[in-house]
């Protein structure tokens, strides 16, 4: 890998603006750490591996959360319902008292917190991490999955939170 850009990279906005009209799910990943509960939103959620069972998320090098969390054991990913917006954009809002009221969680097996009436959680172990531009690549082995409300998701589209419309079956 190259530490310039080619001369040919599109430009940063036209990028971020192309990459708007992709939809994706949103989680939030949350951790104990020095026993205090922390989490943050991420639109960038991927499954990586079956054998072993693996996912990743991406975190802004610049995030104020991410050192807390990635010094953690374990974390937890909470994928999010489509009616938890607010939800999400508390996670994502900076200075935010995250675990407070009207966020309601509990301590997962491990200690992570888990946060009530999302769709699923995955309890997950550091993997792996690599510096990928100008955020980190995070990936966890998965050691517990349970699914609570396998309705719809929430996505993240154009800058803003929305829910997924099924197409009728033909």
């Amino acid at each position: 890998m190259t530490d310039t850009l080619p001369e040919r990279a599109v430009a940063a906005e036209r990028f971020r603006r192309t990459l708007a009209v992709h939809a994706s799910g949103v989680v939030i990943i949350t951790a104990q750490s020095g026993g205090v509960p922390v989490g943050l939103t991420a639109t960038s959620f991927s499954s990586v591996s079956l054998e072993p069972p693996l996912v990743s998320f991406y975190v802004d090098r610049s995030s104020t959360t991410w050192p807390r969390l990635g010094a953690a054991g374990h974390f937890a990913v909470n994928i999010l319902a489509s009616d938890q917006a607010e939800l999400a954009a508390r996670f994502a809002r900076k200075g935010a008292d995250r675990f407070a009221a009207p966020t309601r969680w509990r301590p997962g097996p491990l200690g992570a917190p888990l946060l009530e009436d999302v769709s699923a959680h995955l309890i997950c172990l550091p993997y792996d991490r690599a510096g990928v531009g100008d955020h980190i690549l995070v990936v966890g082995l998965v050691a517990e999955a349970d699914v609570h409300r396998p309705g719809r998701p929430l996505l993240y589209h154009q800058g803003r939170f929305g829910r997924f419309l099924a197409h009728p079956d033909h």
